[in-house]
């Protein structure tokens, strides 16, 4: 901080620190001993300068940690070892007052009702437009923190979940995909193998025409929905394209079958009987007919 820090960039700082703390002004107030009004009115840049006490002990309370020096490149001084914090990412938006949104909270701007939990709670999300019963917000956010914390997580594993094939000790005709976080831990896998359609044919299909038959498709249960299956199918895909390889079938149930047709998959009118054999239970005794 320098002399030249404003009122108001010292206001934007705290609110990075809270956000990252996940603490709202009350909280923050609450660690570091002084009255919300008094972290309003430093976040709003209104009220005056605040004392550097009442600065350091707010900072701290956030987790942060308040530094002081010069950065002179001339004099060879190396500067201080600050990691800058990340800025609130909606602070450029704000409520019907003119207000900005908690900086603690995910804020999201409201496009449409889908995008709005109140449309959800008041059942008229997919009414046409001239029969809402009010206008939709700017932007909205999400006070449930264990919904705010699921949500973080999951936009955490979508951006850091990568799907790679794996070779090594299979057989030329099987394909596994695996989709893994950084530190390798497993969140889905694919498996197919490939088939020959001149063996189903004879001779009204080329010998060397290949296609692709889907064994399975495994994620996470706490890892569905969030797009890991149809990021290993398209890599399936695209592993065919390289291979010259045009087809793949697949026999799929309940969710797969949706997700399949998401990702292009056509169901077939000519697909033969699904079938299963389940062996009579030794331990129990026959039913009577």
């Amino acid at each position: 901080m320098t002399e030249s820090t404003s009122l108001f960039e010292v206001g934007d700082v705290l609110r990075a620190l809270r956000r990252r703390a996940d603490l709202s002004q009350r909280e923050l107030a609450a660690r570091a001993g002084v009255p919300k009004s008094t972290v309003a009115r430093i976040e709003a840049g209104r009220g005056g300068d605040p004392r550097f006490r009442t600065v350091e002990r707010l900072v701290e309370a956030a987790g942060g940690r308040l530094v002081i020096g010069s950065d002179d490149a001339a004099s060879g001084v190396p500067a201080a070892d600050v990691t800058p914090v990340p800025g609130v990412p909606h602070d450029g938006l704000r409520d019907e007052a003119g207000r900005r949104y908690p900086a603690h909270l995910d804020v999201w701007e409201v496009e449409q009702p889908r995008d709005w939990p109140g449309a959800w709670w008041a059942q008229w999300w997919n009414l046409p437009p001239e029969r809402w019963p009010r206008p939709l917000p700017p932007a909205t956010y999400e006070l449930n923190r264990s919904y705010r914390d699921r949500r973080r997580w999951a936009d955490r594993i979508r951006r850091d979940v990568t799907v790679r094939r794996v070779t090594e000790g299979l057989a030329a005709t099987s394909w596994r995909f695996l989709a893994e976080l950084p530190d390798g831990q497993l969140l889905g896998e694919l498996r197919a193998h490939e088939r020959s359609p001149h063996l189903l044919y004879g001779d009204l299909v080329d010998a060397r025409e290949r296609e692709v038959v889907l064994d399975g498709i495994l994620v996470a249960g706490a890892c569905r929905r969030l797009g890991i299956g149809r990021r290993l199918v398209t890599a399936l895909e695209v592993e065919m394209a390289r291979n010259g390889i045009r087809a793949a079938h697949a026999v799929a149930e309940d969710d797969g079958i949706h997700l399949l047709l998401a990702c292009g998959y056509q169901l077939q009118a000519n697909r033969p009987c699904v079938l299963r054999l389940e062996r009579p239970d030794e331990r129990r005794p026959a039913r009577r007919r």
